[in-house]
């Protein structure tokens, strides 16, 4: 039989996200009950490739009520963020319960139900915390099963030096495609990235000033102005990638992130390397052979390896009731919260995805949903805390 618990608020991951909406809920003195599929702490990002920083500036990137460490770099390694967490969680004496892997969030009685493989979780308020990249994105494409190569996911890459000396294919040139790429140059092999789509670059840094603290100031102009300067920036700082292979957006990266939800790469090398020659792009994948893989144009190239920088899904929908009825074109939830009896006291925080950076959206977001959280157990709290606004 399963455990039965009971809290007043249960928050769905231990990421930055359900730790963000847990140490406000602790600085408040309310009653809340943290759940977390992992071992420990940020486990998705445990498993990350190594290599890994943060494109956001450390004064935008950390948690409610806790600055970083004097001594971080501007841009914060993998394990430095890991270790900042975790020491999060000992100041707000947050104490998740782990191995806990929810398969249902349920509405019951007025209040909330949620179970996992080992207990049964009743409470008034579920803050859904699980990210927008919890479940692999791998399609597949004819031929793939023939391939002798090495063929993986970039969840499971961890660093570059197994590929050393060896011809890989990246399939896909999102942020971390980018990123593996320059990686696997850095470590003698030869990357090659297929790109099937419109592709809008930023420079992290623009006359050694983060893009991230520029992109907070022009979000406060209206779309027009900052699609045009967003445009004008890109064209002298990045150039036209056409002649290199990598086909021109028609829209400048503000708006194709409010339009389509598609993140621009925040390149931080990847560029150079390309127009260089370094890394060579290709177009879509027609089929694999067992050596090699033909693209659309009618070219065959032989690869060694072939790692699929494909990206992930939310899909929340698998264990919220429902949830489909939530969710934005793009799959994530369209609002922290939604006026529906339905749904009320289910929140969702760390879906959305703007140019001012995700973990400074998360930190803002924490703050809507405790507030509204604290005002539902008659506890007075900011009035300056922002309002329900929709994700992304």
């Amino acid at each position: 039989m399963k455990e039965q618990y009971q809290t007043e608020t249960l928050i769905v991951g231990a990421g930055p996200a359900g730790l963000a909406v847990a140490g406000r809920l602790s600085k408040m003195g309310l009653p809340f009950l943290v759940l977390e599929k992992g071992d420990r702490i940020g486990a998705s990002w445990h498993d990350h490739y190594e290599r890994l920083h943060l494109h956001t500036v450390k004064e935008h990137s950390d948690l409610p009520h806790d600055s970083m460490p004097e001594h971080y770099p501007v841009y914060v390694p993998r394990l430095d963020l890991i270790a900042y967490w975790e020491d999060y969680v000992r100041k707000m004496n947050i104490s998740p319960l782990f191995g806990q892997n929810v398969s249902k969030i349920r509405r019951e009685n007025g209040g909330w139900i949620t179970e996992t493989d080992s207990g049964v979780f009743q409470s008034a308020q579920v803050v859904v915390a699980t990210g927008y990249n919890r479940v692999p994105n791998f399609p597949t494409w004819p031929g793939q099963e023939d391939f002798r190569g090495t063929f993986i996911h970039s969840r499971d890459y961890r660093s570059a030096r197994p590929f050393a000396g060896q011809k890989v294919l990246i399939v896909g040139i999102g942020n971390t495609g980018a990123e593996l790429a320059l990686d696997l140059h850095e470590h003698g092999a030869t990357p090659y990235i297929s790109v099937r789509s419109p592709v809008n670059f930023i420079r992290r840094d623009i006359g050694g000033r983060p893009a991230q603290r520029t992109a907070i100031i022009l979000g406060k102009l209206p779309d027009a102005a900052y699609d045009f300067i967003a445009r004008l920036v890109q064209r002298l700082t990045v150039g036209d990638m056409s002649p290199y292979g990598l086909p021109k957006s028609p829209y400048a990266p503000s708006e194709q992130l409010r339009r389509f939800g598609k993140v621009p790469v925040i390149d931080i090398g990847t560029i150079d390397l390309i127009k260089q020659g370094h890394v060579k792009i290709m177009p879509d994948i027609q089929r694999f052979n067992e050596e090699s893989v033909a693209f659309v144009d009618g070219r065959t190239e032989v690869f060694d390896a072939v790692i699929a920088c494909t990206g992930y899904h939310a899909r929340v929908e698998d264990f919220v009731e429902n949830g489909d009825r939530l969710l934005s074109d793009w799959g994530y939830p369209r609002s922290l919260w939604f006026d529906d009896p339905a749904f009320e006291g289910l929140y969702f925080c760390g879906f959305s995805i703007p140019l001012s950076g995700i973990l400074r959206n998360i930190k803002m977001d924490s703050a809507a949903i405790a507030e509204r959280i604290g005002r539902r157990a008659g506890i007075p709290t900011n009035a300056t805390a922002a309002s329900n606004r929709p994700q992304g």
